[in-house]
């Protein structure tokens, strides 16, 4: 059974975006009412409690429509298109920047049963071909209010929001699985060697990086082949390297020489670190086990090998994306407009720690068993990110 779909400015308010309060003249502050942004939107609710900005009295009243009510539905409309989550009704005062939308339903609108279509693969498919790109995707209000929203009788929408809920409820506990997981891996971590950033253990710490590893940048994007013999090879960009695992869902080739592939090609237990970006995300890296049998790097990648004997590469893997080398890195970098980055000669002088190598195999030994339990819950939320879709999809079809 299908339904005939709505216009969504038909059958709910769509409420002005928000507007930065430092056009107006106004500042940011440390408290005050909440300022909430698109990263305040994360799994079909809005958590008004992390990472908010905060403006005074005079600045919300002065924002006017972008003022928030509880049981609003916010939707993301910059940047990350698409996002959605209702305002729990306990919300305190809170007020939100032009890449949120304000949604308020009507009462033949279910919330729950909104927030979900918006986050479904119809929402996304009408939103990305309505999108203004430009430096940062943009939907406007008009685009916002001209999607087509299926729309059942209320008692099927509650039916539907339910089932989904209820599907939703288990990636959500496969989610924080991998949480207590990782949580449970820093605690090994610190139990065995103590917190690297003040070493309370007293391991030896008079070398650097430099001094056990050969350090080397990858290939650069663009430079000058004429003349020479090349063929295409898969190499890794810095969205392929994450905080201890690799992305590997697309893999780009780039031209390359013998030479160049033989100079860069990645072997089993190579470190790889991100230049920079976000500086919450300085260390951030992971190693290669010849996930793919020939790849290189790409230049704004390090790859770290190591030269001597007194260093497992899994504990480097894990000092480096430690307290100790997340404070090294953000007193090192160099940082403009909130991005951070790092050169060879700072990554070279990273101040190690040699904890006795039987310590750091142990380590590795409870991480591997650690991570097959890790990849178990991985595979589990796969298939469940499967489900998931395609009981949306049918749900929106009027199929279930």
């Amino acid at each position: 059974m299908t339904w005939p779909p709505a216009r969504l400015a038909d059958v709910c308010e769509v409420i002005t975006k928000g507007t930065t309060p430092t056009t107006l003249g106004f500042e940011f502050s440390d408290q005050g009412i909440g300022f909430l942004r698109a990263q305040n939107i994360d799994g079909g609710s809005v958590d008004y409690e992390r990472d908010t900005l905060f403006i005074d009295e005079r600045t919300h009243q002065a924002l006017g429509r972008s003022q928030i009510r509880p049981g609003d539905v916010l939707v993301s409309i910059a940047g990350t298109i698409g996002r959605a989550g209702i305002v729990p009704e306990n919300a305190p005062i809170l007020n939100c920047n032009q890449a949120v939308a304000i949604v308020r339903t009507k009462v033949s609108v279910f919330r729950p049963f909104l927030r979900h279509w918006l986050e479904s693969s119809d929402a996304q498919m009408q939103m990305v071909g309505a999108t203004v790109t430009g430096t940062i995707s943009n939907l406007s209000l008009s685009q916002l209010g001209n999607l087509r929203i299926p729309l059942p009788p209320l008692v099927e929408q509650r039916r539907i929001a339910m089932i989904l809920d209820q599907a939703e409820a288990l990636r959500a506990k496969r989610h924080a699985s991998l949480a207590q997981i990782d949580t449970f891996m820093q605690s090994i971590f610190l139990d065995l060697f103590g917190d690297p950033a003040t070493n309370p253990k007293g391991w030896p710490d008079s070398k650097t990086l430099g001094d056990v590893a050969d350090i080397v940048s990858g290939v650069t994007k663009g430079r000058d082949l004429r003349g020479s013999i090349v063929r295409e090879v898969p190499y890794l960009a810095v969205v392929n390297v994450q905080d201890r695992s690799l992305n590997l869902s697309l893999v780009k080739t780039i031209e390359a020489t013998e030479d160049e592939i033989h100079r860069y090609k990645l072997l089993p237990n190579d470190l790889l670190l991100t230049e920079g970006g976000d500086p919450d995300k300085l260390g951030r890296g992971t190693l290669w086990n010849n996930e793919l049998p020939e790849c290189i790097h790409q230049n704004h990648i390090f790859r770290v090998r190591l030269t001597a004997p007194e260093v497992h590469p899994l504990f480097l893997n894990w000092l480096v994306g430690s307290q100790r080398g997340k404070r090294y890195f953000l007193r090192s970098a160099k940082q403009t407009t909130g991005i951070a980055s790092i050169n060879m000669t700072q990554l070279r002088s990273f101040p190690m720690l040699f904890p006795p190598m039987a310590l750091q195999v142990e380590f590795a030994r409870r991480v591997a068993f650690t991570e097959r339990l890790t990849n178990i819950c991985r595979a589990s939320l796969a298939e469940l990110r499967t489900l998931f879709t395609s009981v949306q999809q049918r749900a929106f079809r009027g199929e279930l």
